[in-house]
């Protein structure tokens, strides 16, 4: 972009004026933008979204609800502390304790 900024158009320069002026830049500056725009839409907010979702689903969790953590380990929640959870992995009833940030998928238990 400096590189704009710094040329000079050779016809310019014969009648004294300069370019790289707001209006010679301004379709670069709107193409700019838009593609910003478009990289926020496809990206950035969908992710925002997703991480508002299990953070309440991680707030709402009760004893008896399945999980999945982030290293793929499922288990069915035995406790919950403060920021911990503890679950239970198998028929041998292995205990396993997890921070909450490691959770990447809350589903309910049945209601049956």
């Amino acid at each position: 972009m400096l590189y704009f900024l710094a040329v000079t158009d050779p016809a310019s320069a014969t009648s004294g004026g300069t370019t790289g002026t707001l209006t010679d830049m301004l379709p670069m500056l709107l193409m700019l933008g838009v593609v910003m725009l478009v990289m926020y839409f496809i990206t950035i907010r969908p992710q925002r979204k997703r991480e508002k979702e299990l953070k309440a689903q991680v707030d709402k969790m009760v004893v008896g609800d399945k999980i999945v953590t982030i290293g793929g380990i499922v288990g069915t929640i035995a406790n919950i502390r403060d920021d911990e959870v503890t679950i239970t992995t198998s028929v041998a009833n292995t205990m396993i304790t997890f921070r909450k940030t490691a959770i990447s998928t809350v589903t309910k238990r049945d209601a049956t």
